[in-house]
C-alpha cells in the first residue's frame, strides 16, 4: 500500500473515531423531548398511553389492544394508542399511534412493514398529500397516502379490496410525512440542542373496493381534520 492510500485510510479512521465519540457524547448527555401528542402515564411507569379521542364527527369508537408480538419486538419504552372508529353506514377508520422513547429503533419506515405484512403498494395511486387542519391557528398537515392491495398466493388472482393507508410523523413543534426527513431532523436537533425529539408515528387506514380509492380518501381527510386537533399538540 503506497503512502497516499495509507494517508486516506488514516483520515477515514480518524473521522470514524470522531463520529463515534460524538455519538457517544450525545447519547450520554441527551435529553428526551416532549411528545407531540397527548398522553398519560401507565401503571408500569415506563410506557405512556397515547390519548386518542373516543368520538370523532359521527363515528363511535373502541380501543384496540396492542399485539403481544409488537410489544415484545419493540423497545420496552415504546408507547402506543389504537382505536377503530365506525360511521353510521359501517365505514370504519383505524388510528394507530406509536411513540418512541429513548430508543430510536421504535419507529421504522412504514413501507417496509406494509410489504412485510403482504400488502403491495400501488405506486400509481399513492402520493404525498396535505390535509387542512382547522382551529385558531389552522395549518396544512403533510401526510403520505399509500393505496395497497393484499397479495394472493394464486398468480392470477387479486384481492377484491384496497387498503388506504395514510401516515405522518409528529414531534414537539415538528411534523413531516417523510421518514428520511424525520431522521434528519432528529439528528439535527440532537446536535444543536442535545434534545432527542420524541417522535410519534401516526397511521390511519380504511378498506374500500377498487375504484373507490379517492372517495374513501376524501372521507379519511375529513375524519383526520376533525380528529387531529383532539390528540395532536
Amino acid at each position: 500500500m503506497n503512502r497516499q492510500k495509507w494517508t486516506l485510510l488514516l483520515v477515514a479512521l480518524v473521522m470514524m473515531a470522531g463520529a463515534l465519540s460524538l455519538l457517544a457524547h450525545l447519547r450520554a448527555h441527551q435529553k428526551l423531548g416532549r411528545p407531540g401528542v397527548k398522553t398519560h402515564p401507565l401503571p408500569d411507569g415506563i410506557r405512556l398511553q397515547v390519548d386518542l379521542p373516543e368520538r370523532v364527527l359521527d363515528y363511535t369508537s373502541k380501543p384496540l389492544e396492542v399485539e403481544k408480538l409488537v410489544l415484545d419486538f419493540l423497545p420496552p419504552d415504546t408507547s402506543f394508542g389504537q382505536r377503530r372508529y365506525t360511521a353510521p353506514d359501517d365505514f370504519w377508520i383505524q388510528i394507530s399511534a406509536v411513540l418512541m422513547g429513548t430508543d430510536r429503533t421504535s419507529l421504522h419506515k412504514p413501507e417496509i412493514c406494509l410489504g412485510g405484512s403482504g400488502l403491495r403498494i400501488e405506486d400509481a395511486l399513492s402520493s404525498e398529500e396535505s390535509i387542512r387542519i382547522p382551529g385558531p391557528r389552522p395549518y396544512d398537515l403533510p401526510v403520505m397516502k399509500l393505496v395497497t392491495t393484499r397479495q394472493t398466493k394464486a398468480a392470477n388472482q387479486q384481492d377484491a379490496q384496497r387498503l388506504i393507508y395514510v401516515y405522518w410523523f409528529v414531534a414537539d413543534g415538528e411534523r413531516t410525512a417523510r421518514h428520511s426527513q424525520r431522521m434528519w431532523w432528529m439528528i439535527r436537533d440532537m446536535v444543536r440542542t442535545g434534545v432527542l425529539q420524541r417522535w410519534a408515528y401516526i397511521a390511519t387506514f380504511a378498506i374500500c373496493a377498487p375504484g373507490q380509492e379517492q372517495a374513501a380518501f376524501e372521507r379519511m381527510k375529513k375524519f383526520i381534520a376533525a380528529a387531529v386537533p383532539q390528540f395532536q399538540l
